[in-house]
C-alpha cells in the first residue's frame, strides 16, 4: 500500500509541476489591449462618455480587450501615442502631425465627414463693436483675447494663421498676451464670463453650446467663421500590425466607417458627427506648413 502511495506521488508530483509551468507560460502570453485616447478639447465628463461606448464598441468588433486611457492635455496624448501608450488615436490636425513626426510610421485612417471642412468660430463679448477682423485689428490694443490649448488646430493653430493673414500679432498687437484656456468649452465660458474680450474655438463645440442654450447671447456672441480647413483624424500607430496580426489596421478603419447612426447614435453624437470616413497623411501637408511657417512645428 504504501508503495503503491509512493509510485502515486511519483506520477502526480510532476504532472502537477507541469500543469503549473503550463498556467504560467499561458499568462505570459495574453492577447494585448488596444489602448485607445484623444486630445481633451472639450468637458471630460463628455469625454469619458464618448470613449466608454466608443471602446465597448471596438471591443465587441475587433474581438480584443480595448481601453480607454483619458489625457491631461494634448501633449500628454501626443506623448502616449509616441511612446506607444496610445495605439489608436483621435487628433486634432496639429497634434496628429506632431505625433507622426514622432512615429513616422503612423497612419491617419479616417475622419469625421465634416472634418474636410471645419472652420474656427471667433467670438467677442456682446458689448463689443466688432463684426470682422478688420474691426478686432482696430481696436485690438484695448482687447484681450484668450485661445483654447496651445496645440489645438482650431483653437489656436488656425485662428492665429487667420490672425495674422489678417495683420494681427496676437503676441504683440493686444492689450495682453494671448492665454490658452486649455478647452474649448472653457474658452466660451471666459469670454461670457467677462475675463475675456475675444475668443477663438471649434465650431462644434460652439454650435452645440448654442443649440443647448448654455451661451448667453446677451453676454457673448460670434462675429467671424474662418475658412475651410481640415482637422480631426483617427491616428493608428505603425507598428499596430506587428503586435496584433497582419491586416488589423485595415480591420480597425473598416470598423471605424462601419459607424452609422441607426445602430451606433449615441457614439457619433458624441462624436458630433452622422459618420467617419476614410482620409490619409497627404490631407494634413497643409497643417505641417501652416504649423511649420508659424514655429509650432520643426
Amino acid at each position: 500500500m504504501d508503495t503503491r502511495f509512493g509510485r502515486l506521488q511519483l506520477v502526480l508530483i510532476p504532472l502537477a509541476l507541469l500543469l503549473l509551468a503550463a498556467a504560467g507560460c499561458g499568462g505570459s502570453h495574453q492577447q494585448p489591449v488596444l489602448k485607445v485616447g484623444g486630445i481633451p478639447d472639450q468637458d471630460a465628463s463628455r469625454l469619458a462618455r464618448r470613449y466608454q461606448g466608443f471602446a465597448d464598441y471596438l471591443s465587441r468588433q475587433l474581438g480584443v480587450q480595448v481601453q480607454y486611457v483619458p489625457s491631461v492635455d494634448y501633449a500628454a496624448v501626443v506623448t502616449a501615442f509616441t511612446q506607444g501608450g496610445l495605439q489608436l488615436a483621435f487628433f486634432g490636425g496639429l497634434t496628429g502631425v506632431q505625433a507622426r513626426m514622432q512615429n513616422p510610421g503612423a497612419q491617419a485612417i479616417a475622419q469625421r465627414e465634416n472634418d474636410a471642412r471645419f472652420h474656427s468660430r471667433f467670438i467677442v463679448r456682446a458689448g463689443l463693436p466688432i463684426s470682422s477682423l478688420e474691426d478686432l485689428k482696430a481696436q485690438a490694443s484695448t482687447l484681450t483675447i484668450t485661445f483654447g490649448s496651445e496645440s489645438s488646430t482650431s483653437g489656436h493653430l488656425m485662428p492665429r494663421y487667420f490672425l495674422s493673414r489678417a495683420g494681427i500679432n496676437p503676441d504683440k498687437d493686444f492689450k495682453t498676451l494671448p492665454n490658452f484656456s486649455g478647452s474649448h468649452d472653457l474658452t466660451w465660458q471666459l469670454v461670457q464670463s467677462g475675463s475675456f474680450d475675444v475668443g477663438a474655438l471649434n465650431e462644434d463645440v460652439w454650435a452645440r453650446a448654442v443649440r443647448e442654450a448654455k451661451v448667453d447671447p446677451t453676454k457673448v456672441r460670434e462675429f467671424y467663421t474662418t475658412p475651410a480647413y481640415f482637422d480631426y483624424h483617427w491616428l493608428v500607430r505603425g507598428d499596430l500590425d506587428r503586435v496584433f496580426g497582419a491586416g488589423f489596421s485595415k480591420r480597425v478603419q473598416d470598423t471605424l466607417l462601419a459607424l452609422n447612426p441607426q445602430e451606433h447614435g449615441q457614439i457619433l453624437e458624441l462624436f458630433s458627427t452622422g459618420k467617419f470616413i476614410e482620409t490619409n497623411n497627404d490631407n494634413y501637408r497643409a497643417i505641417e506648413e501652416v504649423a511649420r511657417n508659424l514655429g509650432m512645428v520643426r
